[in-house]
């Protein structure tokens, strides 16, 4: 949500804001902010992809600041999409503004992306803290504002919705919220903050009735738009009339249309008299204008009053208290998952988009920064997304008749089975710019560009077709499909992604019953790997090594072996750091202490190699694009493995990856150095990187492939490309091997590493 324009002008009036020492309270959190604000306004990385380290660093930082002011955080977070569909044309516009400045990043100008992993590494914070936190069904404002409203305490955000809301104990601005510089005594410590309540704005405008704030929202304009009549009445009203002086003392002019809008409103005793004024303006004879009662716009307008109108009990309440009961009522799409999946959800352990895909049959897949010119980085993880479609949706016709609009052909209808349908190019002036060959045919730097981006249909024989399955309703077969929003070239284009079943039979509703072996196996089955190939990687790094394996076989350009090489060594690196931490037990066992000191000086080696900021320098937009595929692989693997109830620990993604880290690896790789420079000999640092760089090369071998790796490319050589496409994915697996002497000690190295870790590690195994 948000109310245009409304948080410039009461940040603009000292007045509205009062100046507070926060401590010694609850304190309720919108997630989203926090995450986007802590990300943003910190000088974090975006162009090589993201520091999630350098981020879960300054969210443990900020926690241990509430901490230490005695402040009980808790936590909530924005779901999926609303099933209303009200907010979408907003979603759609920002997906689109931020693949343009997704763009100017890879050419090194401003823009604003947040890295892929930023919410997911949020998340595993909070729950490594022990913070409390939920996850909505959909957006979370209004959830947070009955929160807050029921506990009496203020709330932590930077949603200008938070002006309208009418909280007792009022909301603090992130703006103004100064975490990073703790006052007072080491008992008493505090947050010097910034307080605002809708009291202190009504009192500004004479003793204004706060009832009349909502309707000041959806006149202005919050994200879910402006009905279109109400320009027809900023177009009737004169708010330059509506100056100060007379009875409210103020003795200025309105600065601003919102300033003469609530001077307008304010003469108003209620929302009733306010509504009645209105349907006079725009011609709205006979309309009382409440409640819905006769009239086009007074209707509109009350209904979007009552976004705003606060309950007195907050289901939230209930599940902060420990009580639970959360994932319920009928309107709520977590209401149409299996309990253990809407208890998953709620607790922040699935994606809102595998939500999205069930219920909206509709999925937002998030800009990079990457090469424009090439397909974008979510093409490579195409079959990982089509295997998760199927386990939501080709279950049984109770999962099919959930969808918007009640179809039971999903948004591909019922046309004939096919891979994807390119249906409709959201944005279009920038098309055929910078030699891109309108579909994406003729420019130059095309490469290999997939058929999904050239915009065809890509069919396949009925054979083919035979192992896909369909479902049957009312006579007719449909072809089941998710609505994919993802870039092509420069423009938000809509895709139909077809949902593909397993050859391990695993679908929603039986989930739960399904043994930790079989869902493994689906999970292994969709990466092309063989549980005897991650034998040799730490247990809490299977799920990045299989990961990495099916990103040689999948990325088009396949990746080099410095890149491989790279992103091992960040891997490394993200081991030796974890085991650094302050307190860390890791290593508390009884077995031979390494030599942590000589690791400690491999870190700091690794970390010099870092891209600063500030380098003349520029970004290497290929290699940028090949590790933006491996971050949108992984995305994907662990929507899968969340959905699967997690048959494999979800890795430590703040260790798992650091974009200036890699980027600046593979810069000193490509100078001519050799990685174990960087890794003195029989270092366990050396140890485990040789032992990575075995276990990537044996899942990426050929010999055993997905399901639905080997169906594209029996179509791919139909058209002239899957020849190519499979010798390039078995040269990445021989790259993969690089680096000499991978099979030192291997096993020796997993059985030490995995003695390194502390035991919570295996609880979910």
């Amino acid at each position: 949500m948000g109310v245009q324009g409304l948080t410039t002008y009461v940040e603009g009036n000292r007045n509205f804001l009062q100046d507070v020492r926060f401590r010694d309270s609850r304190l309720v959190i919108d997630g989203c902010s926090l995450y986007f604000r802590l990300y943003f306004n910190h000088g974090l990385d975006q162009q090589n992809g993201g520091d999630y380290d350098a981020f879960a660093c300054l969210l443990t930082q900020f926690l241990s600041a509430l901490a230490a002011c005695n402040i009980q955080p808790y936590v909530v977070l924005d779901g999926g999409m609303d099933l209303s569909d009200k907010k979408f044309p907003t979603l759609r516009q920002r997906l689109q503004s931020k693949i343009k400045e997704a763009d100017s990043l890879s050419h090194g100008r401003n823009g604003s992306v947040l890295p892929i992993f930023t919410r997911d590494v949020f998340i595993q914070v909070l729950i490594q803290r022990g913070i409390p936190l939920v996850q909505c069904s959909a957006e979370a404002d209004w959830e947070i504002a009955c929160l807050a409203h029921q506990w009496n305490c203020p709330v932590l955000t930077n949603d200008s919705d938070f002006y309208i809301f009418d909280l007792p104990g009022g909301y603090l601005p992130l703006k103004f919220f100064q975490w990073t510089n703790l006052n007072g005594k080491a008992s008493q410590r505090y947050i010097s903050a910034r307080c605002y309540t809708t009291s202190s704005l009504c009192r500004w405008f004479g003793g204004m009735n706060q009832e009349l704030l909502p309707l000041f929202a959806v006149l202005t304009g919050n994200d879910y738009g402006t009905p279109k009549d109400a320009d027809t009445l900023f177009a009737v009203l004169d708010l330059s009339a509506f100056r100060g002086g007379g009875g409210r003392g103020r003795g200025r002019a309105p600065s601003s249309r919102i300033e003469g809008l609530l001077f307008w409103l304010s003469s108003f005793p209620s929302p009733v008299e306010a509504l009645e004024e209105v349907s006079r303006l725009i011609g709205e004879t006979g309309s009382r204008g409440k409640r819905g009662q006769k009239g086009g716009l007074s209707s509109q307008l009350w209904a979007g009053m009552q976004e705003y109108h606060i309950t007195p009990q907050s289901s939230l309440a209930y599940w902060f208290s420990g009580g639970q009961v959360l994932p319920g009522g009928q309107t709520s799409t977590l209401a149409q998952l299996p309990q253990c999946l809407s208890w998953a959800a709620a607790q922040g352990l699935l994606a809102p988009s595998v939500v999205d895909a069930l219920v909206m049959r509709r999925v937002l897949l998030m800009p990079q920064v990457e090469n424009s010119k090439l397909p974008s980085s979510h093409c490579s993880a195409i079959a990982i997304r089509q295997a998760i479609y199927g386990i939501l949706l080709l279950g049984g016709q109770g999962n099919i008749t959930q969808g918007r609009g009640g179809s039971i052909q999903g948004p591909g209808g019922a046309g004939h089975p096919q891979h994807v349908r390119t249906e409709e190019h959201i944005s279009q002036e920038m098309r055929g710019g910078r030699g891109r060959g309108g579909r994406g045919r003729g420019g130059r730097g095309q490469g290999n560009v997939s058929p999904l981006q050239q915009g065809e249909n890509v069919g396949f024989s009925i054979e083919e077709a035979a192992g896909v399955a369909t479902v049957q309703s009312q006579g007719s077969s449909a072809t089941m499909c998710v609505e994919e929003y993802d870039r092509l070239d420069l423009n938000l284009k809509k895709n139909q992604v077809e949902a593909h079943s397993l050859k391990t039979p695993l679908f929603m509703d039986t989930l739960s019953q399904a043994p930790a072996a079989a869902r493994l196996g689906g999970l292994l089955e969709v990466l092309g790997v063989k549980e005897i190939d991650l034998a040799l990687a730490p247990l809490h790094l299977r799920l990045a090594v299989a990961v990495t394996g099916y990103w040689l076989r999948e990325a088009i350009p396949t990746p080099s072996q410095l890149q491989l090489q790279a992103l091992v060594l960040g891997m490394v690196y993200g081991e030796l750091s974890w085991n650094n931490q302050p307190g860390a037990n890791h290593y508390q066992h009884a077995v031979p202490q390494p030599n942590w000191a000589a690791e400690r000086n491999v870190l700091a080696g690794l970390d010099r190699q870092r891209v600063r900021a500030g380098e003349r320098r520029g970004l290497d937009v290929g290699v940028a694009h090949s590790f933006s595929q491996w971050q949108a692989c992984l995305w994907s693997a662990l929507c899968l493995n969340q959905l699967l109830l997690l048959p494999l620990p979800e890795p430590h993604l703040s260790w798992v990856f650091s974009g200036t880290l890699v980027h600046g690896l593979f810069r000193y790789l490509k100078g001519g150095r050799a990685a174990e420079s960087l890794l003195p000999g029989g270092s366990l640092s050396g140890q485990l990187y040789f032992s990575l760089l075995d276990a990537v090369k044996s899942c990426s071998s050929k010999t055993h492939p997905s399901s639905s790796a080997a169906g594209r490319g029996r179509r791919g050589r139909g058209r002239g490309r899957g020849r190519g496409r499979g010798s390039r994915g078995r040269g990445g697996g021989r790259r993969g091997a690089g680096g000499g002497g991978g099979s030192r000690g291997t096993e020796e190295i997993n059985n030490r590493f995995a003695l390194l870790m502390s035991e919570e590690e295996f609880d979910d195994d």
